[in-house]
């Protein structure tokens, strides 16, 4: 079978989305840093939309260290095919890619990307980690990427380190408008990621720090879109689809978002054009992602997981689980929130909700129920102590949190692995309970989880007891109904 590459592109079937633009002819604007799956999946999908509009938006797509994308895509001239998978499902084949290097080995290339006048926007999407921060949220001095850095500033390799390089050389050259952007799924992150620049920076040079605080924006921003992993299975639909072979392909959910704050340098592609939200409060769509996404997608899991469902297409298939995660985003969490004026919190309720009940996509709601100690602060706590500040309901959010005191009862009964990192507090709490009311106050009192206000809140305790005696009582006479939760 033919290979997918720039030859074989005008022969794909007219079913199969291609570049609306000429490719040959459209430039790097873009150097994107840490080009996985999900930029593939997201970014690099909203800059192929947008070229069809104009703009010499081209993406240079810089490898940190692996070598696998840059050898993979090749090939196949930098093409790879988006396979949507939904019940209606599609596939588009992306061309915004226009060349892969690897930092370890085409250091001098990168730096000319980097530093070139037709480059305005550095994005990244290289993980939380790939920041170097401390508990504080700063920089962290001691990583051993910074300080290879802070040894070799001429030969980073970090994220950061080489963001002040191309930054220092640019002002050095004249070259200004360039905006970098952070892509990952880390709060606040295009706050973080220049704070991190900057104090970097002034280890360096103070008037080099003073330079990029005035002249150089770090936009936040917020994505959004379940990606799997590519298998064999989807080479072969893709390539069978498409009638030439493509090797790297990529899938992604049809719900795809991207809120990014306005706040740019330079110039920017029409990404407006293509379904992108600009907006002066991306810390207003990320609080409803956390608390109506998140917020849902845990107290589901505890609870599809007591109720012996295994991934979230099945749990949010049981009417009685589908109608009490509907009424706790109706009732306790989206009054909670005070949204953007151009974000209508039941339309992306109903978006989520919707996303969930897509059979295609099996998202395991054991995964999802991973590291609770850790997330249930931000995605249902947050929300648990906004309502009763403000004298309203939290019976159904103690619903999801009596529903993690019990798989974690379960954990320890099972014997299996708990993944959390507070795995073995978290275990000795549960050994303490009887299986009544009085086990509430063993959780409580894990200080690492609970703030002393809340475990101290009659109104909050009580609902705990009384949702984690209803639902010891579900699992002992073996009903799954949680209409009495309700």
């Amino acid at each position: 079978m033919q290979r997918l590459n720039q030859a074989s592109l005008g022969k794909l079937p007219a079913t199969v989305k291609v570049p609306g633009y000429v490719r040959e002819q459209t430039r790097i604007g873009i150097v994107h840093l840490g080009p996985g799956a999900f930029h593939r999946a997201h970014q690099a999908v909203y800059t192929d939309d947008a070229l069809a509009f104009g703009g010499h938006w081209g993406i240079c797509a810089v490898s940190m260290r692996s070598r696998g994308v840059k050898e993979n895509l090749a090939e196949q001239d930098n093409l790879y095919t988006l396979a949507v998978i939904d019940n209606d499902s599609r596939n588009q084949v992306i061309g915004a890619i226009k060349e892969v290097l690897v930092l370890g080995d085409d250091r001098e290339q990168v730096m000319t990307r980097l530093c070139s006048p037709e480059t305005h926007i550095i994005s990244l999407t290289i993980t939380e980690k790939g920041y170097c921060l401390n508990g504080d949220g700063g920089l962290d001095q001691t990583h051993a990427d910074i300080q290879q850095d802070l040894a070799n500033p001429d030969a980073p390799v970090s994220a950061v380190g080489l963001i002040v390089l191309t930054l220092q050389r640019r002002f050095a050259a004249g070259i200004g408008e360039l905006t970098v952007l952070s892509c990952d799924n880390l709060a606040d992150n295009g706050h973080k990621l220049a704070r991190a620049v900057y104090e970097y920076a002034q280890l360096l040079d103070a008037a080099l720090a003073e330079q990029i605080r005035a002249e150089v924006r770090f936009p936040c921003s917020m994505v959004d879109s379940i990606t799997p992993a590519t298998d064999d299975a989807l080479k072969v639909q893709v390539s069978e689809a498409l009638g030439v072979q493509d090797n790297w392909p990529i899938q992604r959910e049809s719900f795809t978002q991207w809120v990014i704050e306005n706040n740019f340098s330079g110039p920017r592609p029409a990404w407006e054009q293509v379904g992108v939200t600009f907006t002066d409060d991306v810390s207003g769509y990320e609080k409803a992602k956390l608390r109506i996404l998140n917020g849902s997608h845990s107290s589901l899991a505890y609870l599809g997981i007591l109720c012996g469902r295994e991934t979230v297409f099945e749990g949010i298939s049981d009417p009685d689980l589908a109608a009490f995660i509907d009424a706790l985003l109706t009732q306790e969490v989206i009054p909670s929130l005070n949204p953007p004026a151009e974000l209508d919190l039941v339309e992306y309720k109903n978006a989520i909700l919707a996303r969930y009940r897509n059979p295609h996509i099996r998202h395991l709601l054991a995964q999802i129920a991973w590291d609770g100690s850790q997330k249930l602060p931000f995605r249902l706590l947050g929300t648990v102590a906004d309502n009763l500040a403000a004298g309203r309901s939290v019976k159904l959010l103690s619903v999801g949190v009596a529903a993690w005191f019990h798989f974690l009862r379960f954990k320890l009964a099972d014997g299996s692995e708990l993944v959390d990192p507070l795995a073995n507090v978290l275990l000795e709490a549960a050994a303490k309970c009887q299986g009544g009311a009085e086990d509430v106050a063993h959780f409580l009192a894990l200080g690492q989880v609970f703030s002393k206000s809340l475990a101290d809140n009659p109104n909050f305790v009580s609902a705990l007891k009384t949702a984690y005696v209803q639902l010891a009582t579900l699992q002992e006479t073996g009903a799954h109904s949680l209409t009495e939760l309700l």
